[in-house]
């Protein structure tokens, strides 16, 4: 409080004394350097405070790069780029960020390097890495997902950023392209006579010669968007609180029964299509009525399954071309 009187005191002398001058145009500036002063509060329940909307911003994890990217914000900062650049090519960097390192792990020496205004980062973080990250710059903290409402934590997030970095009006557009987008899906799903589908989707990976597979629930945010479009998630495990996600193995897909099968993989990461490598000849995989049938789709590489609404808009398209071709 002591320091803001101060500070008012000053500004009032300068501008005092700039009167007598005949000009106030420095303590115009000052006014509107403080009309552009932004307090938010993020999902740790910290005050962020910036002196304006950032400019130079530094992303460590892919959703909250994608949603930069989206908002018109090149990062200046991206943890692991080229698994980003693998991942995410439906909302693809438009610049060449530095590398931070691991989403896990990012470098604080490579981050504080790039003198950022502002450093986007998640919850999944350990809270002692959230804490050397506000040594060096302001941090916004935003929860990466919530099971309880998938697609509001998404847009939150997407909201949140937005009003950081001064760029609500693109956010409120990437949110009526959304919308318009499920209501899109969903008439083309229904006009197919598709609505109503059981529908299950997950992706896996090999570690160790074995096979792992993670269903996305109601709680993830492709389950919550396969609803919105009309289609009956198939999977009755439960999911983890936060992303939806479940885990099970190959005999696990034997109680869905009769559905459409959907995963995305990735042609960089020959661990992550386990469906056409590694379960391609075994003996239950085969016997599904869902691979007998001919109903398991790929769906293209490159659309994240964790990420904003332009991913979302893809992954819409993406399962009602391959339902209904």
């Amino acid at each position: 409080m002591r320091r803001l009187l101060l500070t008012a005191a000053a500004a009032t002398a300068a501008a005092l004394t700039l009167t007598a001058c005949g000009t106030t145009e420095p303590a115009a500036d000052d006014a509107k350097k403080t009309a552009e002063r932004i307090t938010l509060t993020d999902a740790s329940g910290a005050k962020v405070q910036l002196d304006g909307p950032a400019k130079k911003v530094v992303g460590t994890e892919w959703n909250v790069v994608e949603s930069l990217i989206s908002l018109g914000v090149d990062p200046v900062g991206v943890a692991d780029v080229k698994g980003y650049k693998t991942w995410d090519t439906a909302v693809p960097l438009k610049n060449e960020p530095k590398d931070i390192g691991t989403r896990g792990e990012p470098s604080m020496d490579t981050i504080a390097a790039l003198s950022p205004d502002l450093i986007v980062a998640t919850s999944d973080l350990p809270p002692a890495a959230v804490k050397q990250l506000r040594k060096v710059a302001p941090v916004l903290e935003v929860r990466p997902a919530d099971a309880a409402d998938p697609i509001g934590q998404m847009t939150k997030n997407l909201d949140l950023i937005a009003q950081a970095t001064g760029t609500t009006q693109q956010a409120e557009k990437l949110k009526k392209d959304f919308e318009a987008k499920l209501a899109e899906g969903r008439k083309a799903l229904a006009d197919a006579g598709l609505a109503g589908t059981k529908y299950a989707f997950a992706d896996g990976y090999v570690v160790s010669n074995q096979v792992s597979i993670r269903p996305y629930t109601s709680g993830s945010l492709i389950g919550a968007v396969n609803e919105k479009i009309g289609l009956k998630n198939a999977w009755t495990v439960k999911g983890d609180e936060s992303y939806g996600l479940a885990a099970t193995d190959v005999e696990g897909l034997t109680k869905l029964g009769d559905v459409q099968f959907a995963y995305i993989g990735s042609n960089g990461d020959k661990n992550s299509t386990p469906f056409t490598g590694a379960l391609a000849k075994n003996s239950v995989w085969t016997s599904l009525p869902f691979v007998k049938k001919g109903n398991v789709h790929r769906l293209p590489d490159g659309i994240w399954m964790f990420g904003g609404p332009e991913s979302m808009e893809a992954y819409i398209d993406a399962t009602v071309d391959a339902l209904t071709k």
